[in-house]
């Protein structure tokens, strides 16, 4: 596709959470007036694996796009700006400078090229809306606090005016994040305003927003507690919590300089009282896990039974306290170890689901019929094809692939 020079060609491309694809979104509505065209791609560094990933995938933008301008920006490009700086035509921007129009003027900026590049923002039924960044917080794998600097709460106003901006682009669902979105808090009237304070000015400020949700939360947070007994209580506040648990042996969390125990998450799950499900991160093979430590996180699972773990083995990251520490675990180790708690949570999933069987419940439209249930659990329904972002009730009539089939009510 050819470009005029009164028209913009920016395509991006995000790597790692949801973060990156919403500043991504951002960064692409904030030049729109600037015709230009353009790469920006947001990277991630969270693992070695996926910072490889990133510099291969920005080579192969630059070698089938030679005439283009390619931003590369996000964690990544902080941490390691030379892998990125020696690729043809990429200028390197830095997470403290990524949101500032002024980082992506260009001598001799070109104005019209042909772009092949696919964007990996596809669209979406479900807006994420930014509450804070950064962390304060000294876990000792975490590269990400290192390179997106300390917590940074946004205003209230400004979160709501994207969330009434959501609405009016015909998003229902949105969805709170941040670094560590658990840690939001500002002072207004000389008070507190923390993160359940948050969510319930929300809802009570803006009836339009059909569901709201949360992406993952700190379970050591104070606030956690108020927020189980809004979800428990408010049918727009979509019932399920994505905890950084990261393991569930004590003795590993003490290591991480996690602010939680295993007990901690009991206690919130017996609050949830079967009303809220859960899911989890999980990093394996951290320094010193042994495989005693390991069954420790394994019997939680099977103990408090969250629906879904991400899990992912751990990585080194130059820079952390866990880099230097004794006793790393083999990598194989680590990979076998993702294996066998992912499909322990795929048990728990299976367990959870069956009782929903004939049941009734609301699901959001993504594409080609296929929707997102409160507990996040994905659905196909049969029938004719429902338009993508619709909230509307089904009948779930099996399971197929770990997946609801489902009919529409009528």
């Amino acid at each position: 596709m050819q470009v005029e020079n009164d028209k913009n060609d920016i395509k991006t491309l995000s790597f790692g959470c949801r973060l990156n694809a919403l500043e991504c979104e951002k960064i692409k509505n904030m030049l729109k007036t600037r015709g230009i065209c353009a790469v920006v791609v947001n990277t991630c560094s969270v693992t070695g694996e996926a910072e490889r990933q990133c510099g291969q995938t920005v080579r192969k933008i630059a070698r089938e796009n030679p005439n283009a301008i390619i931003f590369v920006t996000g964690c990544g490009a902080t941490r390691n700006p030379e892998l990125f700086a020696k690729i043809p035509g990429v200028i390197v921007i830095p997470n403290s400078e990524k949101m500032k129009p002024e980082s992506y003027i260009v001598p001799n900026m070109r104005f019209a090229c042909e772009l092949n590049v696919k964007n990996a923002d596809a669209e979406i039924s479900k807006q994420f809306v930014q509450i804070q960044n950064g962390c304060n917080h000294d876990c000792t794998y975490c590269v990400t606090r290192l390179l997106r600097g300390p917590a940074i709460s946004f205003e209230y106003n400004d979160i709501l005016t994207d969330i009434r901006a959501a609405i009016a682009d015909g998003f229902g669902e949105v969805i709170l994040t941040g670094v560590d979105a658990a840690s939001y808090v500002k002072v207004y009237d000389n008070r507190p305003f923390v993160l359940a304070d948050l969510c319930k000015k929300i809802l009570e400020d803006e009836p339009l927003v059909q569901r709201l949700r949360l992406s993952s939360v700190d379970p050591a947070a104070p606030t956690i507690r108020d927020i189980i007994e809004m979800m428990k209580s408010e049918p727009r506040f979509m019932p399920h919590l994505h905890l950084s648990m990261q393991s569930g042996s004590d003795t590993i969390l003490g290591a991480m300089r996690r602010r939680h125990t295993a007990e901690t998450v009991r206690d919130l799950v017996k609050l949830a009282d079967g009303k809220i499900s859960f899911s989890w991160d999980i990093i394996c093979g951290f320094p010193g896990e042994t495989e005693e430590l390991f069954q420790e996180t394994l019997d939680l699972v099977r103990e408090l039974k969250p629906i879904k773990i991400h899990a992912f083995p751990y990585s080194i990251r130059p820079g952390t306290v866990a880099a230097e520490m004794p006793n790393q675990i083999n990598h194989n180790v680590s990979k076998q170890r993702v294996k066998i708690i992912t499909d322990l949570a795929m048990e728990n999933m299976r367990e959870f689901m069956k009782p929903q069987i004939g049941k009734t419940l609301q699901v959001l439209l993504e594409k080609d019929n296929n929707a997102r249930t409160p507990d996040d659990i994905p659905v196909h329904i049969d029938g004719k094809t429902i338009p993508e972002r619709t909230i509307c009730n089904v009948k779930i009539t099996g399971i197929k692939n770990n997946i609801f089939t489902a009919e529409k009510n009528i």
